[in-house]
């Protein structure tokens, strides 16, 4: 159809209906009439597409590209939600709508949809990677990659490059930040990036700061100067018509500098990016939560105690909405680290809030 599809995902949604001169090409993509793309229009997403989904699951073989419309607004709906919500509040949905779309696709008889189907079964299949790992507090490695590697063949099957890329990116967080092993996370990182490079600068950009992460880890400082020059080049690059221009976030870069100097013991610089990157933020998500963690622990190691509290208590501000893993892992790292210091008033103030928040949880 030649447009965004942010278009698109408004006409699924029923909150925008194509233009007069639109609608014959649309008909004949979707392989129905102009009078039945009418009164599929006419219903707006909020009468016959509801049942829509119920009907292809009672009689899969009738599964059409309207029933996997519905399937990927709820994906992407779900998604949405992820950086904001509790994990285990998303895996029920999210599992059943994965279990939906491996379903009609053994049963969808025309070629198109299949494909279809197997794009968002690739989406689905990384978010429920995501969900799992971060449900887990980062535990559950093998059960994450199992998914990822689901994504991986789904995103291939349809050639998907970007999709792709974000499946091998995501199995690079689980080697990176779950099973400490920089080594294959950076071998992952490159392959997302080298994936991506000719269909999104944002992917490719976020996949390489990830790289230098990595190097960072190994305390290989030069090369991770390097992959941080790198990605600048590729995310400046990024602009509105990206695939994955919903995932770039101006503080990414922040985020992930700051995390490189912490591992390069470089604490001070740490906590100047850090600080700026925290200052930008805008919600209480579970990326803001590591944002203030690393910037706890870098204060921490200059030995800002006092800081480090507050800035821990903005960070469990953070975890007790969203209680992401990674969150809750640097708190535990910077409760730890805070051991020499535990009979000042404002660490005890600290261990007897975690205990507090561990206790609801």
């Amino acid at each position: 159809m030649h447009v965004d599809r942010s278009t698109v995902v408004r006409w699924e949604a029923g909150e925008r209906e194509p233009l007069p001169y639109q609608r014959p090409k649309l008909a004949r993509l979707l392989r129905m009439s102009l009078d039945r793309l009418d009164q599929v229009l006419a219903a707006g997403g909020h009468g016959e597409p509801r049942d829509r989904l119920a009907h292809s699951l009672e009689q899969p073989g009738s599964v059409d590209l309207m029933t996997v419309a519905q399937l990927r607004q709820h994906v992407h709906e779900l998604d949405e939600r992820y950086d904001r919500a509790p994990s285990t509040s998303l895996l029920a949905e999210t599992g059943q709508a994965l279990g939906q779309i491996t379903f009609l696709s053994a049963h969808a008889k025309a070629h198109r949809v299949r494909r279809e189907l197997s794009a968002v079964e690739a989406e689905s299949a990384i978010l429920m990677g995501q969900l799992v790992w971060d449900a887990s507090q980062r535990r559950d490695h093998r059960t994450a990659h199992r998914y990822f590697a689901q994504a991986v063949t789904a995103a291939k099957r349809v050639r998907d490059p970007a999709t792709e890329g974000l499946a091998w990116l995501r199995k690079s967080y689980v080697a990176l930040y779950g099973e400490n092993d920089p080594s294959t996370g950076l071998a992952l990182t490159l392959r997302a990036a080298e994936t991506t490079a000719e269909t999104s600068q944002a992917l490719s950009g976020l996949a390489t700061l990830h790289a230098a992460e990595a190097h960072a880890m190994m305390g290989q400082l030069t090369d991770c100067e390097r992959m941080l020059g790198e990605a600048d080049r590729r995310l400046e690059q990024v602009d509105a018509d990206d695939v994955a221009f919903d995932l770039f976030s101006p503080t990414h870069r922040g985020r992930l500098a700051g995390s490189c100097y912490l591992f390069l013991g470089q604490a001070e610089r740490a906590a100047r990016i850090l600080d700026a990157t925290a200052a930008e933020l805008r919600e209480r998500s579970k990326s803001a939560a590591i944002v203030l963690g690393n910037l706890s622990l870098a204060r921490l190691r200059q030995g800002q105690v006092d800081k480090a509290a507050g800035t821990l208590h903005e960070a469990m501000d953070m975890i007790e909405l969203t209680w992401g893993g990674g969150g809750l892992n640097i708190l535990f790292d910077a409760c730890r680290e805070m051991q020499p210091w535990r009979q000042e008033p404002e660490v005890q103030d600290v261990y007897d809030r975690v205990m507090t928040l561990m206790a609801t949880k």
